[in-house]
């Protein structure tokens, strides 16, 4: 698939931005919400009918990112049954829009307070890597707050947007595991939805 930004001088890039988010067929009401909602179930979660996240029991920012990419798809797809699911294969976005695949998204998120991270085949071509689903599309972005350092802690910003594989820059160490989203990318193909105050 040809990106909508190929060719296309990064000036010009915010302009594709509105474009693609104004035709995708999510709102971003509906993200916000999603998200806010997804985070507030998670501080309200009790482990076993004992621990309270953010009390009893502090989760690591891996996991507290696995919870919202857990809940989000599920929040949405009752939202909206039969239009939106979360993932079931391999080959699937984090939330897959049943009517047309272009329009899935996959969900970063992370406990910096601006980057955005993904695992280092993020940052190789599509034939390059072997976990299935494809490393470019439509993206939903949220950084939050450490619950170990902040509490309670709040979702930080919401970004929506289309992400190309060649916008992650994967680290350079044999061993490194992380690719991080480029500024440039970050700043003009996601837009800034949601900050907190």
């Amino acid at each position: 698939m040809t990106s909508p930004y190929n060719n296309i001088d990064s000036s010009n890039w915010p302009a594709i931005t509105e474009k693609l988010i104004s035709e995708h067929p999510i709102k971003t009401d509906d993200i916000i919400a999603a998200v806010l909602e997804s985070w507030e179930k998670i501080l309200n979660t009790k482990i076993g009918d004992e621990l309270k996240i953010g009390e009893d029991i502090f989760p690591s920012p891996q996991i507290m990112g696995n919870y919202l990419h857990e809940l989000i798809p599920v929040i949405l797809s009752k939202k909206y049954p039969g239009i939106w699911r979360k993932e079931v294969d391999k080959e699937d976005k984090d939330l897959v829009y049943i009517p047309n695949d272009y329009y899935s998204i996959e969900i970063k998120t992370s406990s910096n307070k601006n980057n955005l991270y993904g695992n280092r085949s993020y940052g190789q071509a599509e034939g390059n890597n072997t976990s299935g689903k494809s490393k470019y599309g439509f993206y939903i972005g949220v950084n939050f707050e450490d619950i170990k350092k902040i509490n309670p802690p709040k979702i930080l910003k919401i970004r929506f947007g289309w992400i190309d594989h060649s916008d992650w820059n994967a680290q350079k160490a044999a061993t490194g595991q992380n690719a991080t989203l480029s500024t440039l990318a970050r700043d003009n193909k996601m837009k800034l939805i949601y900050k907190s105050e």
